[in-house]
């Protein structure tokens, strides 16, 4: 199907503003299942809504890698994330292994080291959460890579994250990707002349990179459901609502301040959902049934898995931006994520 216009912005802005409701989820919107000895990788997990998905695992039985950065002094040091991750599974009866490893989303060869890492380990990996992110920034910075920030953290890292760990995921039986994208993708831009950030950018680097996100998230379901080693691998995309964490709270130095910042922090403190709250929208994804491989298509999984490339508001599966059922659209994106990160030359352009 190809798009040939774009959505009308009340559209966008309506669907974008229903990514806000606070609707508190229970234990029976998110039910506890048994993750005893399986192998989950999540970023950005010393803090925010990772750091609480993190301790769910946890405290259903999975062992963690715990894959952040060696952060700044206003965040929890991934140790300290470690060892109540560790207490959480010990509550519950599991004994696990929780550790962390570092990874820099801003540094592509500490991607690479990171995924060598894991390999070598040669373990099944059950579920990887791509959930590193940082908040709008005020000014355009670049990466030692030469790459905006926001779109090489947000988006490029976990790409490149993804396809070195497919043949690890493969061999898991239903191995789940789950993509922290963002309601914020139904403002962004189809705007591939600056797909990277570049002067004259129409909108904004954070809305622009989670539409292609979430553009890029449907693009590799299809692709894998075409590859025999990968078509039982289920990768969604999902929002986990209007969250008072620490986004609004801690914005990289290197990214400059804004007068938003104080605005939305202190409207976040009266509106928006608890950070535990949101991080029931990774759990639902990486554990729920909804959310698994669809038996019928994949061959795998149980009745009621609806398989992948799709986009959740927390935990209601949702229509997203028209462009993410626009075929051209997604093979332009998929191709130039390709020439950016060097996919030929690495080996991972395998995917049909």
């Amino acid at each position: 199907m190809r798009v040939e216009s774009p959505p009308s912005t009340w559209w966008c802005q309506w669907n974008a503003l229903k990514g806000t409701g606070g609707t508190i989820l229970t234990e029976t919107d998110v039910s506890p299942r048994d993750l005893t000895g399986k192998w989950i990788i999540i970023t950005g997990s010393n803090n925010g809504i990772g750091f609480e998905a993190a301790k769910a695992f946890a405290r259903f039985g999975a062992n963690l890698i715990l894959a952040c950065r060696d952060p700044p002094a206003w965040e929890q040091h991934p140790d300290a994330a470690v060892e109540e991750c560790k207490a959480a599974a010990q509550s519950s009866g599991h004994s696990t292994t929780v550790e962390w490893w570092e990874i820099d989303m801003a540094d592509l060869s500490s991607i690479d080291a990171f995924a060598q890492r894991w390999l070598a380990t040669q373990r099944p990996l059950d579920i990887l959460c791509n959930n590193a992110g940082i908040s709008p920034p005020a000014m355009i910075v670049m990466t030692k890579d030469g790459f905006e920030l926001t779109h090489q953290i947000n988006f490029l890292s976990h790409v490149l994250l993804t396809l070195r760990l497919l043949d690890s995921l493969a061999r898991s039986p239903e191995p789940r990707i789950v993509c922290t994208t963002s309601c914020y993708h139904f403002l962004g831009k189809y705007d591939l002349d600056h797909f990277n950030t570049e002067p004259g950018m129409i909108g904004d680097p954070y809305g622009n990179n989670k539409l292609y996100y979430q553009m890029w998230i449907v693009e590799l379901q299809r692709r894998l459901l075409l590859n025999e080693g990968y078509k039982h691998i289920t990768v969604n995309g999902l929002h986990p609502g209007y969250v008072n964490s620490g986004i609004w709270n801690n914005q990289r130095p290197d990214a400059g301040s804004s007068w938003r910042f104080p605005i939305l922090k202190f409207i976040a403190s009266w509106l928006a959902i608890s950070v535990e709250q949101g991080s029931l929208a990774i759990v639902y994804a990486a554990t729920n049934l909804e959310c698994g491989p669809d038996p019928e298509v994949q061959g795998v999984g149980a009745v009621g898995g609806s398989g992948g490339g799709h986009y959740f508001n927390r935990i209601w599966k949702t229509e997203p931006m028209p462009y993410c059922r626009d075929e051209v659209a997604r093979l332009e994106v998929w191709e130039r994520v390709g020439k950016e990160l060097g996919l030929r030359e690495k080996g991972l352009d395998t995917l049909i």
